[in-house]
């Protein structure tokens, strides 16, 4: 069977791909192709377990592979949950789109005035940090500050607190830069608002609309479902199962602890594709608040770590030579999930996995995946070019800081390196990790020797400029300023 799909003058679906000849009851999929193509690339790329769910013409169609646990064998069906870490920002991002609509809520206030005891390590920025700036990651808080507050109801309340005294990477409003912090923020607001602990508002405010029934945000909620087991390993072989099911607090619910099935995650995007109306009707969100999330607020310098172009109010933005697409990434302990949703074409593709190369797998699989469904042409992978461009380091070098990192960046014959080092409340998260820096662009370089840290393969490191002129480092979509 050839697995190639072409377009006709008309824009219908060629008849020699496993999507056969669409027509007016739509596109016909070949389940068992896509089953099979799930199989090999999870296998290839030692990825223990994976579910798929496919969302096309209205309908979603859900796919299973692999192992929960290679430890117990116990298979992965597609009622299997999984730790979506960061995609747990749509479903926050959401609510809080649901309360601006209703007037409950001001996207343009300061946080303040909603949370009087929020403050940012600088006070004078405090007052600029609004609740659309936190949905964007402009607030300019961090990423990186984990704090267990406990399992009580004010787990929330406890970490905005905590958070007190943690630093801004950059002035509020300058620059994009990737906030858990601020998502948590987020969540304690919601909390204000409706009188509601976060995870009670999100169940009664999105879930039960929604009807998603196999999506929860507590690990004792998991032990009612055939719940997916992280795997950790050296890139290349066969992961363990981690030392722990789940490293994160409570506290993390509103940026990183939703857990579902790939079918539940593509549901949600079937509402914002069906401009905020559930599958029996239900209007969850305005049309027009949906499309307000999708809208680009601040483009990304660093355009490879999560393929983003820019980011809306929540949603990461993608734009495929011209096809414009939406989504998040996730991860948490040996745990990863991708969402791409292509509005143009009706389609998003829902992948969770537990270890392994999940990246590669993704990156396969959306490639083809999304070229079939929706004519995307996805970049091809991140690497350095055959002939790299000359660099003048004289003004990259230097020691650049964001909360719990310090980045020394050096050159030797030509050749650059970075040192990032984990400090302060970090210092004990990892040993330093040394990175050569191979150019991509004069400012653009891929990074060797981060392994699993930041991704399989290179990372991205990029450098770029603040408005007032002083010099930062994207790694990780965190920015870090120039300290000297």
């Amino acid at each position: 069977m050839s697995n190639k799909v072409s377009w006709d003058e008309q824009g219908n679906w060629g008849a020699n791909g496993p999507w056969g000849t669409r027509d007016s009851a739509g596109r016909k999929l070949d389940l068992a192709y896509w089953q099979s193509r799930l199989d090999q690339l999870r296998a290839k790329h030692h990825v223990p377990g994976a579910a798929l769910a496919i969302l096309v013409d209205d309908t979603v169609h859900e796919l299973a592979s692999g192992v929960l646990h290679r430890g117990t064998g116990v298979e992965v069906t597609t009622d299997s949950v999984f730790q979506m870490g960061s995609i747990a920002k749509i479903y926050t991002a959401t609510l809080i789109m649901q309360l601006a609509e209703s007037g409950e809520l001001d996207l343009d206030a300061p946080v303040v005035d909603v949370l009087p005891e929020f403050s940012a390590a600088d006070p004078e920025a405090t007052r600029k940090i609004t609740t659309r700036r936190l949905l964007s990651h402009t607030s300019g808080l961090t990423c990186d500050f984990t704090y267990d507050s406990g399992r009580g109801d004010d787990c929330l309340a406890k970490y905005v607190e905590a958070a007190k005294n943690v630093a801004l990477d950059c002035p509020p409003g300058s620059a994009i830069s990737y906030s858990s912090v601020g998502y948590n923020v987020l969540g304690r607001i919601i909390e204000v608002v409706t009188g509601k602990v976060w995870d009670e508002a999100l169940k009664e405010l999105l879930l039960a609309p929604l009807g998603l029934t196999h999506t929860m945000t507590l690990p004792e909620e998991a032990l009612r479902f055939r719940a997916a087991m992280g795997h950790l390993g050296t890139p290349g072989q066969e992961p363990d199962p981690a030392p722990s099911w789940d490293l994160m607090p409570r506290s993390a619910g509103p940026y990183g602890r939703v857990i579902a099935t790939a079918g539940d995650l593509a549901r949600l995007a079937r509402m914002h594709l069906a401009g905020g109306v559930a599958a029996d009707g239900t209007r969850v969100l305005a049309e027009e608040t949906v499309a307000q999330m999708q809208r680009r607020v601040v483009d990304c310098p660093d355009k490879w770590t999560v393929s983003s172009d820019g980011w809306g109010l929540g949603w990461t933005l993608y734009d495929w030579n011209g096809v414009a697409g939406y989504g998040h990434d996730g991860a948490s302990i040996g745990q990863y999930g991708y969402l791409r949703v292509v509005p143009s074409a009706g389609v998003a593709v829902a992948l969770l996995t537990n270890g392994g190369g999940a990246r590669e797998v993704y990156a396969a699989l959306y490639r083809e995946l999304l070229a079939e469904l929706a004519g995307v042409t996805m970049p091809e992978p991140f690497t350095p070019p055959a002939s790299p461009p000359v660099v003048d380091w004289a003004p990259l070098a230097g020691t650049y800081r964001r909360e719990g990192v310090v980045i020394t960046v050096t050159e030797k014959d030509g050749t650059g390196h970075a040192l990032y080092e984990f400090v302060d409340g970090m210092k004990d998260f990892s040993e330093p990790l040394q990175i050569d820096l191979l150019p991509v662009t004069e400012t653009v370089f891929a990074g060797t020797g981060v392994g699993a840290a930041f991704s399989e393969d290179y990372t991205p490191v990029v450098f770029s400029t603040l408005p007032d002129g002083t010099g930062c480092i994207y790694i990780g979509m965190r920015c870090a300023p120039k300290a000297a």
